[in-house]
Formats: C-alpha cells, structure tokens, sequence
C-alpha cells in the first residue's frame, strides 16, 4: 500500500488559515501597531515550514532528498506568500480600512512630531494611503517568500532523509 503524502497545497492553505485568523485577531483587537506581535507570523511560517518538511519526509519513509525536502517546504511557502499578499490587499481595502486610518494617524503624529508641516504631512499621507494596498502586498509577498525559503532549508536540513538509490544515480 503506498503512502498518502499530503500536498504542499494543503499545507500551505492550513498555515495561510493560520496566520489569517492571527491577523483578524490582531486587527479585531486593534494590536497592530504592537511592535512585538510583528514576530509572530514569522514564527508561524517558520515553524509551519518546518513542520511542512519534517511530515513529508516521514509521509515518503525518509525516501527523499534534500531538494525534494526544499521544493515541498518553498512549492507551500509561495502558496501562502500568494494568498497573504491578497489578504493583505483585501483586509486593508474592503475588510478592515480603519485599521490602515490608525496606522496613517500614528505617521501623522510621528511626522508632526519632527517638524514636518501641516501641508507636507497630509501630502505625504495622501500618497501613503493611495500606495498602502498595493506596496503592502508587495511588501508581504516578497517577506513570506524570503522566510518560506529560510524555512524550508532549516526544513530539509531537519528533515529525516534516506533515500534509497535508483537504478539511475
């Protein structure tokens, strides 16, 4: 009977789901400008990487490469850079723009506060507001790859692997 392996797809939709509902909490609670909560989805994609990898591995009986291990981890961890990059468009534009007016009243503050002037700050915010969306998804996107890729070697290094040769190597 051969093994099921569950797909990098539906891993990475499990840990999308994951850090999703962390984000609707933190904007629910209105923790967004909470410093120390930033490191959290960095931990959850490390460690749903990891996890990624590790269960592949023991799914295929250890008969996996490196490689193998890494395309698994980063084949989920593009997956959920994707669906972040969108919910972060979606969440700043349609479900939760009152976050992005706390956020934009914070740079307010801060730009008041080192003598910018009342014109050159609401110019500043105008443009700010515009880009949030797009920049923020960019931004997301590029970050959730980057971590993806470190999670997915830290992965496949931790991974157990034996693989059993073929006939052509």
């Amino acid at each position: 009977m051969e093994n099921k392996v569950t797909t990098p797809v539906m891993k990475g939709l499990i840990i999308s789901l994951i850090l999703i509902v962390f984000a609707v909490v933190v904007t629910i609670f209105k923790l967004e400008t909470n410093k120390a909560l930033g490191i959290v989805p960095i931990v959850i994609l490390l460690g749903g990487i990891i996890w990624a990898n590790i269960n592949f591995a023991q799914q295929m009986d250890g008969n996996v490469t490196f490689g193998q291990a890494f395309g698994h981890g980063f084949k989920a961890s593009a997956l959920v850079a994707g669906i972040m990059g969108l919910w972060v468009a979606f969440s700043l534009t349609v479900l939760f723009p009152e976050s992005l007016d706390r956020a934009m009243e914070m740079q307010r503050t801060a730009m008041l506060e080192q003598g910018m002037g009342e014109s050159e700050v609401d110019k500043a915010l105008s443009i700010g507001k515009k880009m949030a969306a797009p920049m923020g998804a960019i931004v997301s996107v590029i970050m959730y790859l980057i971590v993806g890729a470190i999670g997915s070697l830290i992965g496949a290094a931790v991974a157990k692997k034996n693989p059993t040769p073929t006939p052509f190597q």
